[in-house]
């Protein structure tokens, strides 16, 4: 049985479109205009001598870098994050294209971290742009908490960002992505009939392109079906365990905790590919989501106030079989070069000859840092992928 509301109130936070919107503030003149953030440092708007700005367009880009993230104009033109640029170029050749700046991002992503806490201080950071809080305990009317929330993160930064609410985390994270942009969605148990079920069931976080397309071979196309699926069947083509899980996801069971603990033990990122990509015929574009991975992992680690001494791999393929590697340093480390370089070599462990769905990178045993200073980043696609 599904806790109520009154019981639990989860709600996860994800900025709209976080590292455009960013971008937006310092150039207000591309407001409603589609934009993609993922180009290199030559890509830097020029002034002109009238005071307004020459941008880079996606029609010249030239190169094998990766889409970091884009504007919702751009979003509906088709242009998504992880793809090549230069296929983004081919359905939105108009498109501004700006190069990506951790730095400032990173600045905004605790700008309003640090506003949500002082409103709400029991967080699970789930990165540089979304959070899972617990407000059961705080007093007050549910929607009414969430706005000032809302509220909060916009005088803070100038920013929209949109909020789920419900009984757990995996109903929080559907929520929160229901009435973007600058959305603020609660969800009781009576609702998920009438909102949860009809949606698609790559609208669970945890099913990715592959498991729908499966599922959707079995004539599984909803979160409803979904649910009214019999679960021997679904554990017949999905192994067991992830069977079960479909099936509590579906009727929306979820009984993670919220992770608040200031020292995490190990910190990592995840990219689910929208196709399964080979490591050969794709490894342009792979080696821009390996190193986006290391760099945003090295992020995290900053931000936490960590160094980490085991650097490690997970890959899942085409037919789901996971696979890990790690290795583990004679010292700890938040160096993006060195993850990087050391990620790599734990990649070159694994017959890359199959494709891949999934790829990931891991950062664990984790220390505190003591004034350590990390190396400038990784310019995108620097280090291949190998086999």
């Amino acid at each position: 049985m599904l806790p109520s509301m009154a019981e639990r109130r989860i709600a996860h936070l994800d900025m709209d479109a976080f590292y455009a919107s960013v971008e937006l503030l310092r150039y207000p003149d591309l407001h409603g205009l589609a934009v993609v953030i993922g180009g290199r440092s030559e890509h830097q708007p020029v002034p002109r001598p009238d005071g307004s700005r020459r941008y880079a367009r996606l029609r010249d880009y030239a190169g094998r870098g990766v889409v970091t993230t884009a504007t919702y104009e751009a979003r509906a033109l088709g242009v998504s994050s992880g793809m090549g640029i230069m296929q983004a170029a081919r359905l939105a050749p108009e498109a501004t294209l700006l190069p990506v700046d951790f730095t400032a991002y990173r600045h905004y992503s605790r700008l309003f971290k640090e506003a949500v806490a002082r409103l709400a201080p029991q967080v699970e950071d789930r990165g540089i742009d979304e959070i899972y809080l617990d407000l059961s305990e705080l007093p007050g009317e549910t929607r009414a908490l969430a706005q000032s929330i809302k509220d909060a993160v916009r005088q803070a930064t100038g920013l929209s960002c949109s909020i789920g609410i419900a009984a757990n985390k995996l109903l929080a994270k559907i929520c929160s992505d229901l009435d973007k942009p600058d959305g603020l969605t609660v969800l009781g148990a009576a609702d998920i009939g009438s909102r949860i079920w009809p949606l698609p069931v790559r609208k669970i976080n945890g099913i990715g392109p592959k498991a729908g397309e499966r599922l959707a071979a079995l004539g599984i196309n909803s979160i409803g079906q979904l649910a009214a699926a019999d679960t021997i069947l679904l554990q017949q083509h999905f192994g067991r365990s992830y069977g079960r899980w479909l099936t509590d996801a579906a009727h929306g069971i979820d009984q993670r905790p919220l992770i608040t603990s200031a020292a995490p033990k190990s910190i990592s990122r995840e990219s689910t590919f929208a196709h399964d990509l080979h490591p050969r015929q794709d490894r342009e574009v792979l080696g821009g989501i390996f190193t986006a991975l290391c760099r945003q992992v090295a992020a995290d680690l900053q931000r936490q106030n960590c160094l980490g001494r085991t650097i490690g791999v997970k890959l899942r393929f085409a037919d789901f079989e996971t696979v890990t590697r790690d290795h583990t340093l004679a010292s700890a480390t938040a160096d993006v070069q060195l993850i990087r370089r050391v990620a790599g070599a734990c990649l070159r462990r694994v017959p890359l000859d199959r494709k891949l769905r999934l790829l990931g990178v891991r950062v664990g045993s984790l220390l505190p840092r003591h004034g350590a200073v990390t190396r400038p980043d990784l310019r995108q696609g620097e280090l291949e992928l190998s086999s």
